[in-house]
């Protein structure tokens, strides 16, 4: 039995198949993968996300800490609530963990950081902050949920308390606010507008079962990846990791260059690796037949070379198999993916495959 978070039960309730997820004991779906995706695409879908690791960082260095661990600088976070989308790198420019960190005002920041990572950040953000005047504290408490779909922020500001609905509903994407109990942010993992909401155990397991009497559809971890590789964003483990940096998972525009004195850890690594032509490619990937692409298959590009399917699988929206890929560096548009000992033609495609429902790619 692994870990359990406070809305174990309702997911046994709800008839959850339960699977293991990092030591979590998580739904994969409620019945049908498929029909969560599209209820995410079309209406609105909540999912559990409790196993995410909540930390806040607190004192009179924390803005100039954060500047050195981060790839990203919370410098932009000039207005109270914003978030910022950053990568934690490693002395040779590998992602140990991508999060999103908060600023809450004044000296007060909230990161929110993986599960399956939660033991190695904790001690390099725990090393890292021995040279600051900062705090760091995990506030296993929280647990937190995401409601998501073009219907999502709607129906989920029916079932907060009145006096918070029209300023919840008026948050800017990646903004996040406390409301009376819950944080609630405008942020996701699935390409489509909604909330992620933060709160005590028994705030969120009371929001949760309102949402479902509200027509939100619950949805697991299997909706949860075909959703986020649909919108291309990168899953930690399998796009990247503590050998993989973020030019290397298309992930660049992550990197704040700028002022060329902030000495980020990783920064000497990523601006050699930056300079160099033969620097992968991370591109996306259209099967142009029947099959699908899974992660680890061959991508063989003729008269190139040879690179790998980072993250694959069959696109509900879409009706055909995606994926991510990391390729030899060149221009091509045409590659061949071995499925099976069978090369099968494939098309690479500019990300995100879906966006807030619509294909943004050509068929």
């Amino acid at each position: 039995m692994g870990q359990r978070t406070p809305l174990y039960d309702a997911h046994v309730s709800a008839g959850a198949r339960i699977v293991d997820f990092g030591g979590w004991d998580m739904p994969l779906h409620y019945g049908s993968q498929k029909d969560e995706h599209h209820a995410v695409r079309q209406h609105a879908g909540v999912f559990d996300v409790s196993h995410m690791t909540v930390v806040d960082v607190t004192g009179s260095d924390a803005t100039g800490f954060l500047r050195a661990l981060l790839a990203n600088d919370v410098a932009k976070l000039t207005t109270e609530g914003r978030a910022l989308y950053t990568c934690m790198l490693n002395d040779d420019g590998g992602v140990i963990d991508d999060l999103i960190v908060y600023w809450l005002g004044g000296d007060d920041y909230r990161l929110i950081v993986n599960a399956a990572t939660r033991d190695k950040d904790l001690a390099w953000i725990n090393e890292q902050a021995q040279a600051f005047d900062v705090s760091v504290t995990e506030r296993p408490e929280l647990a937190m949920i995401a409601v998501q779909g073009p219907d999502a922020r709607a129906l989920a500001a029916s079932c907060i308390d009145a006096p918070y609905r029209n300023d919840a509903l008026a948050l800017k994407p990646f903004t996040g606010h406390q409301f009376g109990d819950l944080f609630i942010a405008r942020t996701g993992y699935t390409g489509e507008d909604g909330w992620e909401i933060l709160g005590e155990a028994a705030a969120i397991n009371k929001l949760f079962h309102a949402l479902i009497d509200a027509g939100v559809k619950p949805a697991g971890l299997g909706a949860r990846d075909t959703l986020r590789l649909e919108a291309a964003m990168n899953l930690y483990g399998n796009d990247m990791d503590e050998g993989v940096s973020p030019l290397e998972a298309g992930l660049g525009w992550t990197i704040a260059w700028a002022p060329d004195d902030r000495n980020f850890k990783g920064r000497q690594a990523l601006e050699a690796q930056r300079d160099n032509p033969t620097r992968p490619r991370f591109v996306g990937l259209l099967l142009e037949g029947k099959g699908v692409l899974r992660s680890h298959q061959r991508v063989v590009v003729d008269g190139v070379g040879d690179g790998e399917i980072t993250s694959g699988g069959f696109s509900p929206t879409i009706g055909r198999s995606i994926a991510l890929a990391r390729v030899p560096a060149g221009e091509y548009s045409e590659a061949a993916v071995d499925i099976r000992g069978k090369l099968q033609a494939v098309k690479i495609v500019n990300t995100p495959f879906v966006r807030n429902g619509e294909v943004r790619i050509e068929i």
